[in-house]
């Protein structure tokens, strides 16, 4: 028995070291298993993060028109962008600017163009003019997200040195045209009269041999290349696809014509079968994003630069005005999300946005910081794409270029209301008031000046640099004061205006600081009404009562007390001729000093803002014919009269400077309602008034001869040295480059006249097939 019992001790002991040999044995394992479990969670963070930064591609149309997309006008053969459309998100109130240049820009920079020097006119090819050097730009912010940019198509934005190339504004890659209008096969490019040249890059190199291929097919043919070469699962892409389509000359396939056999516009045949080959062109991108395994977690965001133009082919109808022009038809554009990332789809967006809007939208979407891009002038609007939020943009400046103004005359609004609303006698309104003719003058700046804007307020301006380091934020209201829509009424005016406002509180942008005073004379910023319905009294410090008594801006509108005497600054002359003469704070003579300045914005400068339902055109704003779609492109026959204004209003309109709508109520700008709400008129030229002081001077130099093409090969291509001091060469000073040489004047040709009436009249016959 004990040797029994002795042996079952040796086997357990036995047994108990082998399972403590197994168990140390087994630890090493367990630690492996352990990091083994970090890194794997580590992995999966990262390819969570890089799945949540979606695949951007961005596809900008250049001309196209309100009217030219299939779920607007069934005529259009567009059923590719209808189905995304309808699959997403319809943008049905956005906005952007009226010619090439500023839209690109703006949508590059997320700035006005008030902030870039950008806001005359185009970069045209020969000018030494590109987006400003210290700005960054919204590929720069994307790749700092870790994204791979590249841009194929459209440039645009100046290259008169390599510095302004798309590949040191951001982009990896670049492919396409860095001009304007270029030829669909030949890719020439002309800027005027013996002025062309060719016009195909890739990247900084010009692109020769690819003549005789469509563009719209070639720039996608580099697209989908793009996307086929990149893994989708190691980073993120952003692709900017700027077609040329559908921009002039007309070059559209012949087998894209046959579909429009039975439109008897020959122009209109043609944009409509160019409009085809893009929407051709969206559905390969689409199924390449798809094949290579992009759709699922992408972003697909069409956009048009501006409206059409309808003597070549495009159509606004019917939105009034065309591309160029401020009005509906030439800024409303055409525009639609779609992703599968969207929590609500197949829907209309009725929010207001704008162009500048997607620099802030991309980069917050992207994870990148937008704090370190000071002075955006956009909004994120994600929210109001995806989930259906309110837009947190209340108003858009559209612009205001000082160089466009009529030399003839200046129009100074009146602040006076009395009289407004039953006005019986014919001619312009009482309110606008037209100084005495004088010589005309001109005024240049001299380039030691540092700044071209001088406004005499109660607070010093700010000085901006085009060529300076970043500026700072600038503080911008984001909601403007509440607009009633109460009658004006003609009491008598109150001597001391009631101090206490009723406005809304917000938190502060995370990438404008918010503003701190309102001691600078502009108004409060607000939160929109509709998110916050609490209100509380705010009143105004003692500096603010005198500087808007000063101003005479009555933001809640109330009537002002008419003024007798007009008086005019004695800092005009002082005043850049780039700059808007607003003059808030002109003193008041000695002689009368019971006497109040009347004059807000000098209404001949071409500006055009929107504030909720109100738009303001100031200036020349462009030809506002509401175009029919059965136009003929050739000299005006019949339909010339069938949608222009009133024959009166229309004559009266040559003296007019101002115009303002409800747009919400009237799309179509019919009823101009500028002389029944002089209320509403003024405080949407303090508004004007407001963003001119945060304005840079216009930067528009003249040709630079050193631009031909033949001097490099045949080909446009940067024609400045890195070393050379081009940017600071002008300091923003505009000039025109014209002769100081009078002109001849030209004999009297009463048989020339004659010849050019039985032209005309012969033109108009076979027009009329009559």
């Amino acid at each position: 028995m004990q040797a029994a019992a002795a042996a079952a001790l040796t086997l357990l002991s036995v047994f108990c070291s082998l399972d403590c040999l197994c168990a140390h044995r087994s630890k090493p394992d367990q630690n492996q298993t352990q990091h083994q479990n970090v890194s794997n969670a580590q992995n999966g963070e990262t390819e969570l993060k890089q799945k949540k930064q979606p695949h951007i591609v961005f596809i900008l149309i250049d001309d196209q028109g309100f009217n030219d997309i299939g779920y607007h006008n069934p005529t259009i053969k567009t059923p590719t962008l209808d189905k995304l459309a309808a699959e997403g998100v319809r943008l049905e109130n956005y906005y952007v600017q009226p010619i090439c240049t500023p839209s690109r820009s703006q949508l590059i920079t997320g700035r006005y163009q008030i902030h870039t020097g950008l806001q005359h006119s185009i970069i045209r090819p020969s000018q030494p003019s590109c987006l400003p050097s210290h700005m960054d730009t919204l590929p720069e912010r994307l790749r700092e997200a870790g994204y791979s940019t590249h841009m194929v198509g459209k440039w645009h934005l100046g290259f008169y040195r390599k510095a302004c190339l798309p590949t040191r504004k951001g982009f990896d890659s670049f492919f396409g045209s860095l001009t304007g209008s270029v030829d669909y096969y030949s890719y020439g490019s002309c800027d005027g009269p013996g002025l062309c040249g060719y016009d195909l890059h890739d990247d900084e190199g010009v692109a020769w041999g690819h003549e005789g291929k469509y563009s719209t097919m070639l720039f996608t043919q580099r697209a989908r290349k793009i996307l086929q070469s990149h893994n989708p699962a190691e980073r993120p892409l952003f692709l900017l696809l700027s077609l040329q389509a559908v921009h002039t000359p007309l070059q559209p396939p012949k087998s894209y014509i046959y579909p429009y056999h039975s439109m008897t516009n020959v122009a209109r045949r043609k944009f409509a079968a160019m409009v085809s080959t893009v929407d051709e062109a969206v559905r390969n991108i689409t199924y390449a994003l798809r094949k290579y395994g992009y759709y699922k977690n992408s972003v697909i965001i069409y956009s048009t630069d501006n409206g059409a133009q309808p003597f070549t082919g495009g159509s606004n109808w019917p939105l009034r005005g065309r591309k160029g022009t401020y009005w509906e038809g030439g800024i409303r554009g055409v525009g639609f999300v779609h992703s599968p990332l969207l929590r609500r789809r197949r829907r209309i967006s009725r929010a207001l946005l704008h162009i500048t809007d997607w620099f802030p939208t991309l980069v917050g979407l992207a994870g990148g910081n937008v704090s370190k891009s000071p002075g955006l002038d956009g909004y994120d609007v994600w929210p109001t794409i995806s989930e259906g939020k309110e837009s947190p943009r209340q108003e858009i400046l559209y612009n205001i270029d000082p160089l466009h103004k009529p030399p003839t005359q200046t129009m100074m609004w009146d602040t006076s209301t009395e009289g407004a609303s039953d006005r019986k006698s014919k001619g312009p309104h009482p309110a606008f008031k037209t100084p005495k003719k004088k010589k005309k003058k001109i005024l240049k700046q001299q380039p030691k000046q540092k700044s071209a804007f001088k406004l005499k307020t109660t607070k010093k301006p700010r000085k901006f640099s085009r060529h300076a380091a970043k500026p700072k934020a600038k503080p911008r209201s984001r909601v403007f004061t509440k607009l009633k829509h109460k009658p004006v009424s003609k009491s008598k005016p109150v001597s001391k205006p009631k101090t206490k406002e009723y406005c809304q509180h917000q938190p502060p942008s995370p990438y404008r600081p918010h503003l701190k005073s309102h001691s600078s004379g502009t108004p409060p910023a607000t939160a929109n009404p509709k998110t916050q319905p609490q209100t509380e009294p705010c009143f105004r410090s003692k500096s603010r009562q005198t500087t808007s008594k000063k101003q005479n801006v009555s933001l809640s509108g109330r009537p002002q007390p008419k003024s007798k005497t007009r008086v005019k600054s004695k800092s005009r002359r002082m005043i850049s001729q780039y700059q808007n003469a607003s003059q808030p704070g002109t003193a008041l003579p000695k002689s009368d000093p019971t006497a109040q300045v009347q004059s807000v914005w000098d209404t001949s400068v071409q500006a055009a803002i929107r504030v909720r339902d109100w738009k303001l055109l100031t200036g020349d704003p462009g030809h506002g014919d509401w175009v029919p779609p059965q136009v003929l492109p050739m000299l005006p026959g019949r339909w010339w009269n069938l949608e222009r204004s009133f024959s009166s209003s229309y004559k009266s309109s040559t003296h007019k400077h101002v115009w303002l709508f409800n747009i919400t109520a009237d799309p179509y700008e019919r009823q101009d309602l500028a002389d029944q709400r002089p209320d509403v008129v003024q405080q949407l030229l303090a508004r004007l008034a407001y963003y001119n002081q945060t304005a840079v001077p216009v930067y528009f130099p003249p040709d630079d001869p050193r631009a031909n093409p033949s001097r490099h090969s045949g080909a446009w291509a940067p024609w400045v040295e890195e070393e050379e001091d081009e940017e600071g060469k002008y300091q923003g000073v505009y000039k025109k480059g014209r002769t100081s040489k009078k002109k001849r004047k030209k004999k009297k040709c009463r048989m020339c006249k004659l010849k050019s009436f039985f032209h005309t009249l012969n033109t108009r016959m076979m027009s009329n097939r009559i």
